[in-house]
């Protein structure tokens, strides 16, 4: 059961109660969140120790992984405040996307494996904008396409938008953003994805909603575009980057966006 907390526990206390009953307590010597959990399947419990870090949600989700003491806010909070902090480690090896190599040419061959599916599938689960970021619930009753559309707003009043502008949208996904920056606030979007079925999709939606003179998807590394724009958005897709490449991320930003 200890090998399911690999790292030595510096904050706060976890009790785990096994499918045998056996009672664990991971505690380290710092205030900090207290939870308890039961597990109820020993299959759960063998993923786990492979991979704990993505089996845990996965367990949660699947109802045998219960949450005793506290609420799920506080296993997750234990496990940042224990688990976390490798992620920044420069000397860490056990998570590839810290040095995630995505070089011009390697980077749509990783877009293409996530996301070259066909749209069907993503229709199965996602709202009717397609939207694949998370959603904004305001509200306790917000549907998903109007949580969806909060975060759209969320997005447009943060840029400061006045009509005219040129917006860049880097990991523009199927379209949905920059064609409700376009309706919206009248403003001239490009949109860049390393997809073709995204890019394929979001030339169809912007040609249907008679958009194509305003909203332009471009097949392209960020790292390849030239223009000028007013204001850049990239919605969900700094996770594709890669910590190696933060520093070349924010240079070719500033390169695109025009003296304000």
């Amino acid at each position: 059961m200890e090998a399911l907390v690999r790292e030595p526990i510096k904050q706060g206390r976890l009790k785990v109660i096994a499918p045998d009953g056996q009672r664990h307590v991971f505690e380290g010597a710092a205030e900090g969140p207290q939870a308890g959990i039961r597990i109820t399947d020993n299959k759960v419990m063998r993923r786990m120790l492979v991979v704990p870090d993505l089996y845990l949600g996965e367990a949660y989700t699947e109802g045998s992984l219960l949450v005793e003491e506290g609420c799920l806010y506080d296993v997750l909070d234990f496990f940042a405040c224990n688990l976390m902090p490798r992620l920044y480690d420069a000397n860490a090896v056990v998570l590839p996307s810290t040095y995630q190599q995505n070089v011009v040419g390697k980077a749509r061959a990783n877009v293409a494996f996530h996301y070259d599916l066909n749209r069907s599938l993503f229709e199965l689960f996602l709202d009717r904008d397609l939207q694949y970021s998370c959603a904004y619930f305001a509200n306790p009753g917000d549907s998903l396409e109007q949580a969806q559309l909060n975060k759209k707003r969320r997005v447009a009043a943060k840029l400061r938008l006045e009509r005219g502008m040129r917006v860049l949208d880097i990991g523009s996904g199927f379209g949905g953003l920059a064609l409700h920056l376009a309706t919206a606030h009248g403003v001239d979007v490009v949109g860049l994805t390393l997809s073709e079925e995204q890019w394929r999709v979001s030339q169809e939606r912007a040609k249907a909603a008679g958009l194509d003179a305003k909203v332009t998807f471009k097949l392209l590394d960020y790292r390849d575009e030239g223009g000028c724009y007013d204001r850049i958005v990239s919605v969900g897709m700094f996770e594709h980057v890669g910590a190696s490449h933060y520093d070349e991320f924010f240079r070719k930003l500033g390169e695109l966006l025009s003296d304000d």
